[in-house]
């Protein structure tokens, strides 16, 4: 359980397993991100696929680790680890194809939006909780999913959306059956691997360099009114009501 990594070819495959949901600790975050970037440094590697196994792909941060640690250095932790695994994602370098299965709450989308190819299966569902559990975040990489008042209607009200409607705005490039997910992730992957790793390698840097957004400067952004909510309250309090099923 935690982090798996495995090697096929030129493909190496970064596997999430942190049951019950996928709600990644502290260390996870920060383990996550150091795979990601073992591999994009590795030559042998010229794609990356990460999946997860469980009910759902991702479920965000483990609020119960937050809510059991005094202080805020668990608080800190999840975003320190966070801005590193979805920058270890962005930075890695070469192309991530993401496997998106069940539920990408969260973290998750901080994950996927940083992707280069989303993969989904028909039962996978996309949303930003966050206003919900007293925090910001993410709503950088959900920008990168859905058209500017799509994304503020979704932060605003916490609701989700389905692969097939980021399918229509071209984010998802397949849906597919949840047991044919590995293989159209792999079908992409293996693609991009038979590709000179050299030309690939210099135009994931070449893309990133011409992004429009800057996504490490506004994720961070984004994170500073996390802790003056938290600073103020009203994080602790919606994290109780969520763990209280409230």
């Amino acid at each position: 359980m935690g982090i798996l990594t495995k090697r096929d070819g030129h493909v190496e495959v970064v596997t999430v397993d942190f049951p019950p949901v996928n709600a990644l600790p502290v260390q996870g975050w920060f383990d996550l991100a150091d795979a990601l970037t073992r591999a994009g440094r590795d030559p042998e590697v010229h794609v990356v696929v990460l999946r997860a196994e469980g009910r759902g792909f991702n479920a965000g941060v483990d609020i119960k680790e937050i809510q059991r640690s005094e202080g805020y250095d668990a608080l800190v932790g999840a975003n320190r680890g966070c801005y590193a695994a979805f920058g270890a994602v962005y930075d890695c370098e070469v192309p991530v194809v993401a496997a998106v299965h069940g539920f990408c709450l969260g973290g998750g989308i901080g994950l996927v939006g940083n992707a280069d190819v989303i993969v989904a299966s028909e039962d996978a569902t996309f949303g930003v909780p966050e206003v919900e559990r007293g925090a910001l975040g993410a709503a950088t990489h959900l920008a990168r999913l859905v058209p500017q008042h799509l994304m503020r209607t979704l932060y605003f009200t916490a609701r989700k959306i389905t692969a097939a409607e980021l399918h229509t705005h071209g984010s998802v490039y397949r849906v597919v059956p949840r047991a044919e997910l590995d293989e159209a992730a792999w079908e992409v992957a293996r693609d991009i691997a038979k590709k000179d790793p050299r030309v690939i390698r210099a135009a994931k840097e070449a893309l990133n360099g011409i992004d429009t957004q800057p996504v490490h400067r506004s994720y961070r952004f984004e994170q500073g009114f996390t802790f003056e909510l938290n600073l103020l309250g009203a994080s602790d309090e919606a994290r109780e009501e969520f763990l209280n099923g409230r």
